[in-house]
């Protein structure tokens, strides 16, 4: 179930990136703290 809430977040963190949101609002560093949570995780889930 967090896998799964996992994947919903990147993807919305993703497309809030792709949209301008994030730069707008200046969050910007949630995508890079996103890519720094990808390595645990597939590592934990292989």
């Amino acid at each position: 179930m967090i896998f799964y809430a996992f994947y919903v977040i990147a993807i919305t963190v993703i497309i809030l990136h792709f949209t301008g949101w994030l730069k707008r609002h200046r969050l910007e560093w949630l995508v890079l703290a996103l890519a720094i949570a990808v390595f645990p995780v597939i590592l934990f889930m292989r």
